[in-house]
């Protein structure tokens, strides 16, 4: 069985027959530290690395000695480290790769992703091999296959010549793994593959027309019911925040519904909000001009609902989901919206604008409203909405707010799958900062601080009562400033895919 991943190229099957004996062109074991714990190896600083789960018959082509040959590699076992060995025709693969899982964890376990991110090393340091064998998959297969598919992802699209570069892995093999893990693991990266690829497509390609466009595409070929509501329907419909932020672009807001219907007895309703902001200027309170090329990265939540939504599809979850998207992009111009501006809400609250760079929480509540209508059991909504989030918690760890119960059942989701979450509180006592002298609510506080907080006391504002709900934000998460790392790129992460599909499974296992 093979399966591939139209994004990267790279194909994952299970091998059949011993690995030892398998003439790929790369065998891959894994590697944990040594007795010490300490990840330094046996080349002179502490014990050898120990050979994980799944090399014991390599280990034994090896006579015993491949754990101290690696060792003189350089081989310590830490996390992601990638050692190369010549096989010498000990095995059937001319090249031997060691790469570190990291300690286990207290338990003795191996955490699931240190797995993916040695597997998305992996995948990284091999670029450009033909066929490769992994016996990661003796550890935790789901981890190892997602990782290595997330590790060879490539965004080629705006390249001159694409074909340029090492090429992905042509083809992962792992030993006796099960075709059905395989094919979820394929299922959930090409979904995190198409996130990346829309968050990476560059403003000037992508913008609400262009990208309502794809997500109909995407939408439709998955069987969706989708829907589609441009500025004429919007202002109709009295979406006053969506128009409000989009009217100072010459490329007018639209706002996207995707409909799965759970099959024929869906568990639960599931409301997906995801911000679409196609680039972000700030508007009339515009931004530095220092790193704003990031601010293409301000639609990472769309593009990240719009996935989960067709991967719910394509999984056939018995989870009826409905992806309400909004997009517009905000520019500064003669039309453009204007601090001390207010704006009537779809739903009719108001709203007086004190910053117009506080932009997506107005497209979301919109949203929220809207979304609401259709009596879900449960609202998320994800978006990159503060730079104070990256403040509180870094650029990898997404803040969560909302209903106490289901925002701790949303951030323990997303720390399982490897996506970091932590929550957060919504203190009472912010909520009278947002008070407006001439409007139910302003959109900002007076001052700097808790911003994050606010931002989610702002969307409550939003909620329809009783309607357990959670807010994710990805402003760090999302998009990777830096050097890639484990199975994370540089750009568009597809942060947090695997934490709504995780929600989704465990809405349709336990309600």
């Amino acid at each position: 069985m093979t399966t591939t991943v139209p994004q990267t190229g790279t194909r994952i099957g299970a091998l059949e027959g011993p690995a030892a004996a398998a003439e790929a062109d790369v065998l891959v074991v894994g590697l944990l530290p040594g007795a010490n714990g300490n990840g330094e190896g046996s080349n002179g600083n502490g014990a050898e690395p120990v050979l994980a789960p799944g090399a014991e018959e390599i280990d034994a082509a090896f006579d015993g000695t491949l754990a101290g040959l690696l060792a003189l590699a350089g081989a310590t076992g830490k996390v992601e480290e990638v050692v190369k060995l010549p096989s010498r025709g000990a095995v059937g693969s001319p090249l031997v790769v060691g790469v570190g899982l990291g300690k286990p964890d207290e338990s003795g376990a191996i955490p699931a992703d240190q797995v993916r991110r040695a597997s998305g090393a992996v995948a990284r340091a091999l670029a450009g091999s033909g066929r490769v064998v992994s016996t990661l998959g003796a550890v935790d297969l789901t981890a190892a296959a997602e990782g290595v598919l997330l590790g060879a992802y490539r965004f080629t699209a705006f390249k001159g010549d694409p074909t340029a570069g090492k090429k992905p892995i042509e083809s992962v093999e792992f030993p006796g793994a099960d075709a059905d893990v395989l094919e979820h693991a394929f299922a959930v990266a090409q979904a995190v593959s198409t996130a990346r690829d829309l968050i990476n497509t560059p403003p000037n390609a992508l913008y609400p027309e262009t990208f309502a466009a794809r997500a109909r595409e995407l939408g439709e070929a998955a069987g969706l019911a989708v829907e589609v509501l441009d500025d004429e329907a919007l202002a109709a419909g009295g979406y006053g925040g969506i128009l409000g932020v989009g009217q100072g672009s010459s490329r007018l807001p639209r706002l996207v519904r995707l409909r799965w219907s759970g099959g024929e007895n869906p568990a639960k309703k599931v409301a997906l909000i995801g911000k679409g902001i196609t680039f972000d200027t700030g508007g009339i309170s515009i931004k530095p001009a220092a790193n704003m090329d990031h601010m293409t990265s301000d639609m990472s939540g769309a593009a990240a609902v719009i996935a989960t939504t067709v991967l719910a599809a394509k999984l056939q979850l018995p989870v009826a989901v409905t992806a309400t998207v909004p997009m517009a992009e905000n520019m500064p111009s003669d039309t453009a919206y204007r601090p001390g501006d207010v704006l009537s809400m779809y739903g009719g609250k108001t709203v007086e604008v004190l910053n117009t760079d506080a932009e997506g929480r107005l497209i979301l509540a919109d949203a929220m409203v809207r979304a609401a209508e259709d009596d879900p059991d449960y609202l998320v909504e994800t978006s990159t909405l503060t730079g104070a989030q990256m403040v509180a918690l870094g650029t990898r760890t997404a803040g969560v707010m909302g209903s106490d119960d289901f925002r701790d059942r949303v951030a323990a989701l997303g720390r399982s799958v490897g996506e970091d979450a932590w929550a957060m509180p919504l203190p009472e006592h912010l909520r009278g900062e947002l008070d407006s002298r001439i409007a139910d609510l302003a959109n900002v506080t007076g001052n700097r601080f808790g911003g994050m907080l606010a931002a989610g006391i702002f969307l409550r504002e939003f909620v329809a009562d009783g309607l357990p709900w959670a807010h994710i934000d990805i402003a760090g998460p999302s998009f990777n400033t830096g050097g890639p790392w484990g199975y994370t790129p540089k750009g568009g992460t597809g942060v947090p895919v695997r934490t709504l599909v995780a929600l989704l499974e465990d809405i349709a296992a336990n309600g």
